[in-house]
């Protein structure tokens, strides 16, 4: 494992470090709005413009070629600046590197400048009702008539579903075939007739997600990605790409742990053996996490891949991001709640978002459940119970 940055690397930290400064803007309004959603895409184009997009794209399509540990000291200074959240994860990380591999050379060339310039934002239908984590378990069908393919079903959780351009979906071509068979990967005009996104309004009064119903909706062939019916490997490299990134800075839970002991001092309870100890055991896990995330990097330097031991990365941050904000309940007490100036945190209604997202850490990209199963059998060999 190497635990020291290369000049060149801290070159790119400092050159990151002095464009942020500069340029991240004080704050935009939730992407979960309309006017939010269009400030966050401005932002996006604004970083695309200055190279700081896509950095791990390869440079034909765009990116800047950049390794995983540019990646991850690019993402570390993002959240130390303040940066917004990013709206263009789900085409850039996710989509992005699936066209690489499997779209065709004029669906390249047609999907891949618009999801760098964020001029196209996308959206992910895999997600659908009663199926929860079971990806093979859709409904959502797709019946070929001549040179297109009819699309009926559901999607859920869809993020950012209420204002994206385009959605990238899993549907059943052959409702016959074996589960994890006769699925197909197709791209979705999100204007195209017959859609209906109705926005997912959370706890904290923003609609991040939304509910997507496809009725009749007529796709062109063209926008299959992949083969009809072989959409389940594709959709395997699409998650493969995100298992293969470079895990979350834990420099946002070093950020998340001095929140808490600044208001924990706030409320004088700072001395308080039960807070002292719960605070002290998370910080030993961030640390720990941090030093997996460098174990991490030094894997993917070297060109290796992460396959299934990324479950144990995902492990890590999901449940260590959980416990950080239950025990800022404790910490908080009757403050917890308090979004007006009494209360103890800078941005009290950030911190509560923050506090109802993280309930879902260990839900989406795959429950601590699964990823638990996957530890046992593709890691440690061990029987299927």
């Amino acid at each position: 494992m190497d635990l020291t940055f290369t000049p060149e690397q801290e070159e790119f930290r400092a050159e990151v470090r002095s464009w942020l400064r500069e340029n991240v803007p004080a704050s935009l309004a939730s992407a979960g709005t309309r006017e939010g959603f269009d400030a966050h895409r401005a932002w996006e184009r604004t970083l695309s413009g200055a190279g700081y997009g896509a950095i791990r794209w390869p440079t034909e399509y765009g990116g800047r070629g950049a390794e995983p540990v540019h990646q991850a000291i690019f993402e570390e200074e993002y959240l130390l600046a303040g940066g917004p959240e990013r709206v263009t994860v789900v085409g850039q990380n996710l989509l992005g590197p699936t066209l690489m591999e499997h779209g065709t050379d004029e669906q390249r060339a047609r999907w891949l400048p618009g999801i760098l310039s964020a001029d196209v934002i996308w959206s992910q239908g895999f997600s659908e009702p009663e199926a929860g984590s079971d990806l093979a378990g859709i409904r959502t069908r797709a019946v070929r008539e001549g040179d297109e393919l009819v699309v009926d079903g559901q999607k859920i959780w869809t993020s950012y579903g209420t204002f994206a351009d385009w959605i990238f979906a899993l549907v059943r071509t052959d409702p016959n075939a074996e589960r994890h068979r006769g699925i197909t990967f197709l791209a979705i005009d999100m204007s195209s007739e017959g859609i209906e996104a109705r926005p997912i309004v959370q706890a904290d009064g923003f609609a991040g997600f939304a509910e997507v119903f496809f009725t009749g909706v007529r796709v062109p062939v063209n926008n299959v990605i992949g083969d009809v019916d072989a959409g389940w490997s594709v959709a395997m490299t699409t998650l493969a790409g995100e298992r293969d990134s470079p895990a979350a800075p834990a420099a946002r839970f070093l950020r998340d742990l001095r929140e808490l002991a600044d208001a924990a001092r706030a409320r004088g309870v700072d001395e308080d053996p039960v807070i002292n100890d719960a605070l002290t055991g998370l910080l030993v896990r961030t640390e720990a996490y941090r030093a997996h995330t460098l174990r991490t990097l030094s894997k993917l330097s070297r060109g290796e891949s992460l396959g299934s031991e990324a479950s144990v990365t995902k492990l890590l941050w999901s449940e260590l991001e959980r416990d950080i904000f239950e025990t800022g309940r404790d910490v908080l007490g009757p403050y917890a709640e308090t979004i007006g100036s009494s209360a103890l945190m800078d941005d009290p209604r950030g911190w509560n978002s923050r506090y109802w997202f993280a309930r879902a850490a260990t839900i989406y990209a795959g429950t601590s459940e699964i990823q638990r199963n996957i530890v046992a059998e593709r890691v440690l060999g061990l029987p299927k119970g």
